[in-house]
């Protein structure tokens, strides 16, 4: 038997692309974006309650890593993309009906939308659900992950002084918190585990509408080369 599902709404996000955005939700408080409701649940009875919640769960679709033939085993990144496992004891992208979920921050409800932070979801991620958190029954203190048991280490990320002013300028432009974001994404190393780049190649991601450019001096360290308007595609 199949089902098929329809989405109530879509994340207007800081991530305009894949590569950068955290592994989990939270480990960029910074990270903000919408969820814009599509009808009927665009009407305020959808959403009546939920001023008393501070965190929701968001089910969500992977909608640029869809596959027709499932994966039974995967290569998640944090075990250096060189180890597999069956795809039920991961949180990787590439899943059955790629449906994925986050706990995010709720911050604000305004008419047709929630305001949310924290988020690790793509600019124009179909939302399926949402459901409240409830800490009495989510939070577990017994339970434990071998796999994953703490956040994974940060590196250093450095700024070049004409950076730190780009970021602080085009903060203030989009009202929006862009160095600490910069910062909290990066600190986790977007490029991939086995990847050691010569400290001439030039990494890049767009956050916002800024393409932000950075290099390793060192194997485990960033600096923030420029931060540039990005052009209109």
């Amino acid at each position: 038997m199949t089902y098929s599902v329809s989405p109530i709404g879509h994340i207007r996000s800081c991530f305009k692309e894949k590569f950068a955005i955290p592994r989990q939700p939270h480990l960029a408080p910074a990270a903000r974006g919408v969820l814009e409701f599509v009808p009927p649940f665009d009407h305020p009875d959808a959403v009546q309650g939920l001023e008393h919640v501070s965190h929701v769960w968001l089910l969500f679709l992977f909608h640029q890593t869809l596959e027709e033939k499932p994966r039974l085993k995967v290569r998640p990144p944090r075990l250096g993309g060189n180890r597999s496992l069956g795809v039920f004891a991961t949180r990787a992208t590439h899943r059955p009906n790629g449906i994925g979920q986050s706990v995010v921050t709720l911050d604000a409800i305004e008419p047709g939308r929630l305001r949310l932070s924290g988020i690790d979801l793509l600019d124009g991620t179909p939302v399926l659900d949402i459901k409240p958190y409830v800490p009495y029954a989510d939070a577990i203190p017994t339970a434990f992950n071998t796999i994953a048991s703490a956040p994974p280490d940060g590196i250093p990320v450095l700024w070049t002084h004409e950076a730190r002013v780009q970021a602080e300028q085009h903060g203030k432009r989009l009202n929006e918190p862009l160095a600490a974001l910069i910062e909290q994404c990066l600190t986790q190393d977007p490029r991939p585990a086995y990847q050691v780049p010569p400290p001439d190649r030039r990494y890049g991601v767009r956050l916002w509408d800024v393409d932000v450019h950075w290099h390793y001096p060192e194997s485990n360290v960033i600096r923030i080369l420029d931060i540039e308007r990005a052009d209109n595609d």
